[in-house]
This record gives C-alpha cells, sequence and structure tokens, in this order.
C-alpha cells in the first residue's frame, strides 16, 4: 500500500506538515479513480497504515475522513473501511503508452505449432457440465469424507514436509496404486515404474517429448482422444491413422515404416466405446514386436468398461515391456483433482523422471495422500460401485428422456459403456454448427466429426450423461429440445425422409 500510494502522489515531504493528510487523501482519490483501488477492496486498517507510512494514525484518520464525505470509501462497523464504486466521478486511467520497441524473436515452429493446436471447443468453459463428455457424477463425490483426509493430512503434517516432494509421486501412493492395479486390473508391476502426474494428458506430454523428434511416425485410432492428437501434431509427429472397426484398431493398412509409438484406448475406445478383442489385442503386441515400438495404453475408462466383462490390459500381456500403461482418477472421481499416473518400462523410467523434473516438479502432496489412504481404506471401492450405479441410472434416464424430445432429430447410440453416448444427427446441420449453436445456450455437447484423424461422413454429437442430477437431465435436454427445433426446421413426420446431411 505504501508503494501505491507512493505512485499516487504521497510523499512524506509535504509542506507544510499540517498538510500531510491532504497529500495522503489526494493519493488514495487518485488511486480509486484510476482503479488502482478496485470498489469493495478493503483498505489496511488506520493503525496498521499509520506504522507503515511513519507518521500519526490521526492523520491518517483526518484523511479517511475526507475520503468518506466525498463518497470514495465508507466505513463498515466493525470491519473497516471499503473502497466505494466513483459514480459520478470522471475517471482519470492512465494507461502506460508502449514505446517502439522494434521487433520480437520469432516463436519456435514448435511454438507456433502449439498455439494452432490448442484449441478445443469447452475445454475450458465456465458454461456448466451438461453434457461434457468425460465428466463422473459429480455430485455423488464424499466431499465430506475427502476433507477429513486433507484435515488429517494437515493435522499431522511434519515441517519437513513442507519442502520439496519426489517428483514421481509419494511412496505411499505409488505401493498403493500397485496393489490396486494388481487387485482391480490384473496388472503386476514394481512400484518404482509407477509415476504419478496430473491425468492423462500430462503423461502423454512426458513420453511423447522423450520419444518423438520432428517428423516421426505416431500411429493413433481414427477416431481418437482429440487433445493426444493436437499434443503429438504440436511435437511435429507425422500421424498415421489406423480405422477402429468392431474389434477395435485395425492395423491392416497402416501407411508407417518406423513409428515411435501407437496410441490406443482398447478398455474402451474413444469416442466409439468399442472394446479391442483378444485377437486385436494380441496382434497389437506382435506388430509392435515386428516393428521395434512402443505402445501407449490409454486406460482413462477402465473401471466402467471392464465391470461385468474384463479383458486383461495390454501393459499384463506384453511380455517385452513394449506397453506405456496410463491411467487416471480425474474421469472417476473429479477433473479438479488432477491426479493421474502412468507404468513406465524401465528403459524410459529415468529419461521420463528427469523431464518431469525439469518441467513441472511434482503433484499436490496432499491430493497425493489423501488419495493413497483413500485406496488403502477400501473408500475407491466403495465410491466407485456407488458411481457405477448412479451412472447407470442416469443413462436410462438420459436416453428416456433424450429419445422423447429429440429422437425424430437424432438416433442416439447408447452401445458405449463409458461415461458418455452419441447421437447421430438425422437433419440437415453439421454437427460443427450444432455444437457451436448449443454452446451459446451453455449446452456442452463435442462435433463427432472433430475426434477424426481424416476427412469423415459421421455427423453426431458426444454427449456425457452423468456429470448432472436427473432433474438437470430433463431441465437441459428439454433446453436442448427448443434450440434443436429451431435450427433444423424440417417435420418431424419426414423423418423416414430423412438423410444425415453434411
Amino acid at each position: 500500500m505504501k508503494g501505491l500510494l507512493i505512485r499516487n502522489g504521497f510523499s512524506l515531504d509535504a509542506k507544510p506538515q499540517p498538510h500531510l493528510y491532504l497529500s495522503l487523501y489526494d493519493a488514495f482519490k487518485r488511486a480509486i479513480l484510476n482503479r488502482f483501488l478496485e470498489p469493495d477492496s478493503k483498505l489496511p486498517p488506520s493503525r496498521v497504515l499509520a506504522n507503515d507510512l511513519g507518521i500519526s494514525r490521526s492523520t491518517v484518520l483526518k484523511a479517511f475522513d475526507l475520503l468518506l464525505v466525498e463518497r470514495y470509501i465508507t466505513a463498515v462497523k466493525g470491519s473497516g473501511y471499503y473502497v466505494l464504486c466513483p459514480k459520478n466521478k470522471k475517471l482519470r486511467l492512465k494507461i502506460p503508452s508502449v514505446a517502439a520497441k522494434g521487433n520480437y524473436p520469432s516463436l519456435s515452429n514448435r511454438g507456433k505449432a502449439f498455439s494452432e493446436n490448442a484449441h478445443w471447443p469447452g475445454e475450458d468453459s465456465n458454461k456448466g457440465v451438461a453434457f461434457r463428455p468425460g465428466l463422473p457424477p459429480l455430485d455423488i463425490f464424499p466431499v465430506q469424507l475427502w476433507k477429513k483426509l486433507i484435515d488429517d493430512y494437515w493435522r499431522c503434517i511434519t515441517p519437513s514436509e513442507l519442502s520439496y516432494s519426489n517428483t514421481i509421486g509419494l511412496q505411499c501412493l505409488r505401493n498403493n496404486l500397485a496393489n490396486y492395479l494388481r487387485i482391480y486390473r490384473d496388472i503386476q508391476c514394481d512400484p518404482e515404474q509407477i509415476i504419478v502426474t496430473t491425468g492423462s494428458l500430462h503423461s502423454l506430454y512426458l513420453v511423447s517429448n522423450i520419444l518423438l523428434e520432428t517428423h516421426d511416425e505416431v500411429v493413433v485410432e481414427n477416431p481418437t482422444y482429440p487433445m493426444a492428437h493436437g499434443l503429438f501434431k504440436s511435437l511435429g509427429a507425422q500421424i498415421c491413422a489406423g480405422q477402429v472397426d468392431e474389434q477395435g484398431l485395425n492395423l491392416n493398412g497402416i501407411p508407417c515404416k518406423n513409428p515411435k509409438f501407437v496410441y490406443t484406448t482398447p478398455s474402451c475406445q474413444y469416442p466409439t466405446g468399442i472394446k479391442m478383442s483378444m485377437t486385436r489385442r494380441k496382434e497389437l503386441l506382435k506388430w509392435a514386436s515386428e516393428k521395434e515400438t512402443f505402445i501407449i495404453e490409454d486406460d482413462y475408462n477402465h473401471e466402467f468398461s471392464n465391470w461385468e466383462k474384463p479383458l486383461g490390459s495390454l501393459f499384463g500381456m506384453d511380455q517385452q515391456e513394449r506397453t506405456i500403461y496410463l491411467g487416471t482418477f480425474n474421469k472417476l472421481i473429479h477433473p479438479s483433482m488432477r491426479l493421474g499416473y502412468m507404468i513406465v518400462p524401465y528403459y524410459l523410467l529415468d529419461a521420463v523422471t528427469a523431464l518431469y523434473r525439469q518441467s513441472s516438479r511434482f503433484v499436490s502432496r496432499e491430493n497425493q495422500k489423501a488419495m493413497s489412504l483413500f485406496i488403502e481404506r477400501d473408500y475407491l471401492n466403495k465410491h466407485l460401485r456407488n458411481v457405477m450405479e448412479v451412472s447407470l441410472e442416469r443413462k436410462e434416464i438420459f436416453a428416456e428422456h433424450f429419445n422423447k424430445g429429440l429422437g425424430d432429430y437424432f438416433h442416439l447410440d447408447t452401445s458405449n459403456p463409458g461415461l458418455h453416448v452419441i447421437a447421430h444427427i438425422r437433419g440437415p446441420i453439421s454437427d460443427v454448427a450444432l455444437e457451436k449453436e448449443l454452446l451459446d445456450h451453455n449446452i456442452l455437447a463435442h462435433a463427432l466429426s472433430k475426434y477424426y484423424v481424416q476427412p469423415t461422413n459421421e455427423n453426431g454429437l458426444v454427449m456425457g450423461f452423468c456429470s448432472v442430477n436427473p432433474k438437470q437431465i430433463k431441465d437441459t435436454l428439454g433446453k436442448m429440445e427448443k434450440v434443436v427445433s429451431r435450427v433444423i426446421p424440417i417435420d418431424p413426420k419426414q423423418q423416414e425422409n430423412w438423410n444425415i446431411i453434411l
């Protein structure tokens, strides 16, 4: 505050000294008019301000009294002084001019690529959560239980634990993750191979950076996770698309010679929801061995897709340590947790750890400790069962009301075992245009065509169904029906004559 007042004209050398309060009053007034002090911001207590400025408290109170009279500030009993919005007063905003500085260094090609490939509609939107894909039932997360775990952490913390932490994760969490993976996913791994990250995209960033050179080949599924595809492009990779059929990734006809890795989502292909068959899994492992390449297995949705008919992971089947396994709790618990992990082959462990240490240090220690206890005390298992039950219930409610109000405009595919469904558009509008129209009305749904690496005739919406409660599902679908009926002006009675128009 002292520096701010001096920058706005306050001087301890005011002559005569009895007028010092006027200098202080004038400095506050300028700061308020120029919005250096925003409306509703609290001023320091008069005693504290007097001590900081080295002047008497009576001088400060005189200045405050003048500001009160002229309605620049207000006094709240028992709380202090607050800045008022300077209504009917001419603002004297001082915007500093920028001197001509010549040219700046150009961005690197990689910097330009990241700027071009970073856009994904609704990714950072504050327009609500319905019907954003990939979100679990946010309203049933045991907040009070988690708060207790966090409180326990801070109650028992030692000073040394406030220092830097192990970059790749707390040992207790990595041990509990290894036990969890062995029980729930039939994965045998050394806890030392587990690296704790903020999520699957963070894991992908670390692995991709230690493997990829510009123009290296990368095989991705078509369609695929757009954020992963954008990351690989930003790093200069040459993308080779492998088509997805009813058995998952089809390796036949992939136009590549020496791929650095294959990125796949075998448990629940994103976004189609197809589970890779055991035959294809064996073929992929054999193909990777022949090509002497890696497999990145993104198992983001394992709990949902393997609940009734579990299939072993590629990592568990791999006998040559070619598989990098990615997992996340952001899809199961809530995205704001920012907690994921990967299992890295020993060959890559040192390089991944070194890059991690030189880029983002470590994940929040308190979240790691809380998650470790969440697993250890079997809270995760109980929450998982609750999530599964609620998700299935909301999927039925979503499908029922969607088909009732929007069935004439879409064909809803509910076969996906994950957290979203695909609604194929029957009317004359592109999914990209409809996505934008819905976003303008605070409804999040992703255009299906944007998930494809190559040009496609697919035209639909990828929609999450379980992030909000049944009432919100019904209300938002009702709102969506009004938007869709306006932008798809086709008589529903002519439904049998409709074609998907791109």
